[in-house]
């Protein structure tokens, strides 16, 4: 979408650490992301060695590198230029060469070439006020063939409103004592305190309103994860 003096600055919401070269080189440790079962979930709806695949939020590149020797093309977006970075060196040392890399985020990245397959997202979509996610979710069926698909996965809440304390805490008593293992409690507080992760029953209506059906949904047992496979609906003509 065009950009305004209105329009929301993701880079600025980023979070220093994530535009930071020195701490990029631990994330993968913290974040232990194995992006196996993603992958295997994405083959079995339909991802094939013709597919185009926008990882959205790509980070240092896990999901990405993981899926580009299962597609024609990946595109791999994040709104830090670091991230990026460490993600091209990885697929260099990997031998991948059907990668591009786009420094954007869910409201700049403008799409070009043919009409994405998948659009997937990990963790990323809460850096949005719900707002904001709204206009994200419209953008992304317009990068997606008819029938295409998203996988989203994402801190959303499924619990109530009046469970809200003791789930947070429980979630919180489980953070790693120190940053080198996980996300401290320091670290989870911040989260909750700066960034924008929204409850399962505000997010679903905005996934439909942007012209997806939930085809699949998981809920965490915590209450604080869910993942997502929607497609996109035929549009009248």
């Amino acid at each position: 979408m065009p950009t305004s003096t209105w329009t929301f600055d993701e880079l600025a919401h980023a979070g220093q650490e994530h535009l930071d070269p020195g701490y990029i080189a631990t994330y993968d440790r913290k974040a232990a992301t194995n992006p196996t079962d993603d992958v295997e979930l994405l083959r079995g709806l339909g991802l094939t060695a013709s597919s185009t695949l926008i990882d959205l939020g790509a980070g240092t590149g896990t999901f990405a590198l993981a899926a580009a020797p299962l597609c024609r093309r990946v595109v791999a977006v994040d709104v830090s230029s670091a991230m990026l970075d460490f993600a091209k060196e990885r697929a260099r040392q990997l031998g991948l060469s059907n990668i591009d890399y786009v420094q954007a985020g869910f409201l700049s990245y403008m799409h070009s070439g043919e009409r994405a397959d998948v659009v997937y997202s990990r963790n990323a979509l809460h850096h949005l006020p719900d707002f904001w996610k709204v206009m994200a979710l419209h953008r992304i069926t317009e990068m997606l063939l008819p029938g295409g698909m998203l996988r989203l996965r994402d801190l959303v809440f499924s619990f109530e409103p009046t469970q809200t304390e003791s789930a947070i805490e429980a979630w919180l008593a489980q953070a790693a004592s120190t940053p080198e293992t996980g996300w401290t409690r320091e670290e989870l507080d911040t989260h909750l305190l700066t960034e924008h992760s929204t409850f399962t029953w505000l997010l679903e209506p905005m996934l439909m309103h942007a012209g997806f059906q939930i085809d699949q949904v998981e809920y965490s047992e915590s209450g604080i994860y869910a993942a997502y496979v929607c497609s996109t609906r035929a549009k009248s003509p």
